[in-house]
């Protein structure tokens, strides 16, 4: 059991202890929990299997240890089953659903005998839900909404639950004797922030060994099929992932193949077919001699077709065959490139590192420079700082930097936008700070017009310098907030403010749509993990795929710059 499926469990124990109207500390213990092992980078099983003690957990005590080991042991938890026993059935599936809480749920499941999403979307469709007292239509809408999103997540899987399954496979795999190459392909490679499927790809002296390696791993389910070259199976999850070994000589040719995307390999076929020459996943065909040639390399393959080497990132039919024709396809942004991390949080409000830790961290992947951005008082459900807090912290920081050589680090924050546009902390604490990051984490249903408006009033206040996750959306989880993201790009080039592509995987916000018309606008962009642990700093190479898709180079990221050069930015 994965530590997001037991800080489910704990949150929907807060849930029924609400409906229960228990006291409210029993309540904020489970709450707390849920948060903590959601976020903590280490497995929870892990842990368990190394001996270590839960309650080093911050937020886990002694009975939620006890009630976390028998979760993970058994797969169940006595006393949530017992909970769940004192409340009409399936109570917990309609609390699973975005925006419904506790009352709601109650309400759906008591006067309509609600008890699962297909239900609740009937009743909505026939206009029950709507009846309910103080529901009303833009509530049903709403709940409406968050259920075909969870429709969507079912179907695809986010590429932040996806890539440590392949990566752990791929590890395994190359450990066999004989593996000269291997990848995976597809969307993946293409770094789509969802996936139907895996593509794996490789070649082998003994490619059978390799198979029959695959179809035993642990992480497998359900094998569907086993050649001597090919396998297919069901990791858990339910990801489909499927294998297929070549010869050493035609793998830059099948890579490319089983990359993609298909539009893109159709404009290669096009290009090929005007030079007389047919495109296969064994290779190019010459039309004039009938002779297959083979690549050991995908570079060798786009340049016997007179192109650049087109990045995997870019191979989504937008104009990059054209571009890598005439010899202008962009230099794209690097992960080598990125020169620090300007969000991240530290155990002063919802982190699990200290200021120190977290520095000395960054410092360690060679970063020149992070901004301690912890949460304001607002949100309070993240232990956020006041004004008195935040003054200690940026003393504790001056400290750290006088301390502290080959890494610099920034007094920051992120404030929240409240509903009305205002921020959450005075001008007079703001203006003292290097960095202020503003960003809407309530009143997120708002109409589009109070939205935008609330936003732009951020981007126009002087003391605020980035704007966090823009679009506030949870990755299968919750839908982006209604806002004219136009209207906000040509406000952050006029005011000098930037915006973020958050690479938490479960936001990726702004997405590689949106980053990619901001580019086109001028917009300052800053690639930053929003980081809650040392181990969230490694987050950072997904948003650096987010910039990659969007066609960014270097110089559009605000934190690829030298030291010297952001603080000029600042000044």
């Amino acid at each position: 059991m994965k530590n997001t499926a037991i800080a489910k469990v704990f949150s929907d124990i807060a849930d029924l202890l609400e409906l229960k109207g228990e006291n409210a500390f029993k309540i904020r213990a489970y709450q707390k929990a849920a948060r903590a092992i959601e976020h903590y980078p280490k497995e929870i099983r892990i842990m368990l299997d190394e001996g270590e003690d839960l309650r080093s957990i911050p937020g886990v005590g002694e009975a939620i240890a006890k009630k976390t080991t028998e979760l993970v042991t058994t797969e169940k938890l006595g006393y949530y089953e017992n909970l769940k026993a004192e409340f009409p059935e399936g109570i917990t599936n309609l609390l699973a659903i975005p925006g419904i809480g506790p009352k709601t749920a109650n309400k759906l499941s008591s006067e309509l005998g609600i008890s699962s999403a297909d239900a609740l979307e009937q009743a909505i469709h026939s206009g029950r839900v709507a009846k309910l007292f103080r529901l009303g239509d833009k509530t049903a809408n709403n709940i409406l909404q968050q259920i075909q999103a969870l429709r969507r997540k079912d179907q695809r899987i986010p590429i932040g639950e996806a890539l440590p399954i392949v990566e752990e496979i791929l590890s395994s795999l190359r450990s066999v004797s004989g593996v000269r190459n291997l990848t995976y392909a597809g969307s993946l490679r293409r770094f789509r922030e969802t996936l139907g499927d895996i593509d794996l790809m490789g070649t082998a002296d003994n490619p059978r060994e390799v198979i029959d390696t695959f179809v035993s791993l642990p992480h497998m389910g359900q094998v569907l099929a086993q050649g001597s070259t090919k396998a297919s199976a069901i990791v858990s999850g339910g990801l489909q992932v499927d294998l297929r070994m070549v010869e050493h000589d035609s793998f830059g040719s099948l890579l490319q193949y089983f990359t993609g995307s298909k539009q893109h390999n159709i404009s290669l076929r096009e290009r090929g077919r005007r030079q007389r020459l047919k495109l296969s996943e064994y290779g190019i065909t010459d039309l004039a001699t009938d002779k297959l040639e083979k690549f050991a390399l995908e570079e060798e393959f786009y340049h016997r077709l007179g192109l650049q080497y087109i990045p995997p990132e870019l191979r989504e039919a937008q104009g990059e065959v054209e571009r890598a024709g005439q010899g202008t396809l962009p230099k794209l942004v690097e992960l080598s490139n990125i020169k620090g991390d300007l969000h991240m949080h530290t155990d002063w409000s919802d982190g699990h590192n200290s200021i120190e830790e977290m520095a000395l961290a960054a410092k360690k992947l060679g970063y020149r420079y992070i901004a301690i951005t912890e949460h304001s008082v607002g949100r309070g459900i993240a232990h956020g700082l006041d004004v008195e807090r935040l003054r200690k912290q940026m003393a504790e920081i001056r400290a750290l930097n006088e301390r502290l050589t080959g890494i610099h680090v920034f007094n920051g924050i992120e404030v929240d936008i409240r509903a009305d546009g205002s921020l959450d902390l005075p001008h007079e604490v703001l203006s003292d700070l290097d960095i202020v990051i503003a960003a809407v984490h309530s009143a997120m249903n708002q109409s589009e017009e109070k939205m935008t408006k609330r936003v732009l009033s951020a981007i126009e206040n002087p003391d605020v310098d980035f704007i966090a996750h823009p679009t506030c959306r949870l990755l299968g989880e919750r839908e982006p907030i209604a806002i004219d993201l136009e209207a906000i790009f040509k406000a952050a080039v006029k005011n000098n403010k930037v915006l973020e592509i958050n690479a938490m995987p479960d936001r990726l916000d702004l997405n590689d749509v949106h980053t990619f018309r901001a580019r086109e606008l001028g917009v300052k962009l800053a690639i930053e993990t929003d980081a809650h642990s040392v181990a969230h700093l490694g987050f950072m190479r997904f948003g650096v795929s987010v910039a990659r898709r969007a066609w960014c180079e270097h110089q559009h990221i605000l934190n690829a710059l030298p030291l010297e050069e952001l603080l000029a930015f600042f000044k």
